[in-house]
């Protein structure tokens, strides 16, 4: 019997290839790019997210007619981020649209998929890098064909943690976000990164090239694709509170081991932002 579940995913690495070649030649055109806000002034859209997601949904939708999609700009166009036990396809065509608009050179398009609410497997294309992340459960991650190991690394005091400012820019948040910072800084820790694009630098942990990236107010479409590559590089992927990972919460830490997971919980101070899904957390 074939592996269904294998086919998918090649599918859903060729899909990715192809968004990101027209990403790059998107970014050949300098001055003809079209930028629109979404829920805040700096949380941008372009045309090109609309037409990268356009083309990955039809190519996969052509293939496998009956599954599911979540995808960032069909969402913010009004469809649902509801996960069902339905094969789902969890895509985001631009993640780090800030960065493509500067012409920053880390933007990556990110395919994750999930079967009966569970991850299954996650393409994480790195487009001006050319670094093709995957992971399928049980079987490791890779980068271009090598395998991943994350860093293993337990000492905080001894760790490179990536985390993002986010595009909310009601004052409250940003302290919010800046004291977290702060708490962390203070640890202290070797420093703190941002690259601009929540996948990659999730995949950045899987490469042990960090040791943690935590986040809050990101969504399941940043998250869906990474989350599988870091655990199966050997990681940890758990809520801010130290508790379970919840793809719908738009919040997370990954880590290189779960002591330092767990040391960044103790320090951050979570703040409200609504799930994903629409529910009420608890």
């Amino acid at each position: 019997m074939s592996d269904v579940w294998e086919e998918c995913m090649d599918h859903g690495v060729a899909a990715a290839r192809k968004a990101g070649e027209v990403v790059r030649e998107a970014l050949k055109h300098e001055g003809c790019m079209s930028v629109m806000l979404k829920s805040s002034p700096a949380d941008l859209v372009t045309e090109t997210d609309q037409k990268v997601e356009s083309m990955i949904m039809s190519s996969i939708k052509e293939k496998f007619p009956t599954h599911s999609f979540i995808g960032e700009e069909s969402v913010a166009a009004g469809e649902s981020s509801i996960l069902t036990d339905n094969p789902t396809w969890i895509i985001d065509p631009i993640d780090g649209t800030t960065n493509f608009v500067h012409r920053f050179p880390f933007v990556a398009v990110s395919i994750g998929f999930a079967v009966k609410k569970e991850l299954e497997f996650g393409v994480v294309y790195s487009c001006m890098e050319d670094k093709m992340y995957t992971a399928r459960k049980g079987k490791g991650a890779f980068c271009n064909g090598v395998q991943l190991k994350v860093s293993g690394q337990e000492d905080i005091t001894k760790s490179l943690i990536i985390t993002e400012l986010g595009s909310n820019r009601n004052p409250d948040t940003v302290k919010r976000v800046l004291a977290n910072m702060d708490r962390l800084l203070c640890v202290p820790v070797h420093g703190i990164r941002a690259v601009g694009t929540a996948a990659v630098n999730m995949c950045l942990v899987a490469t042990g090239g960090a040791d943690a990236y935590y986040e809050i107010g990101i969504h399941c479409w940043d998250m869906a694709a990474a989350a599988v590559i870091v655990t199966e590089a050997g990681g940890v992927v758990m809520d801010v509170t130290g508790g379970p990972f919840d793809l719908m919460s738009r919040r997370l830490i990954t880590a290189s081991s779960r002591a330092i997971g767990e040391r960044i919980a103790k320090e951050l101070q979570a703040f409200p932002c609504e799930r994903d899904d629409g529910k009420k957390d608890d």
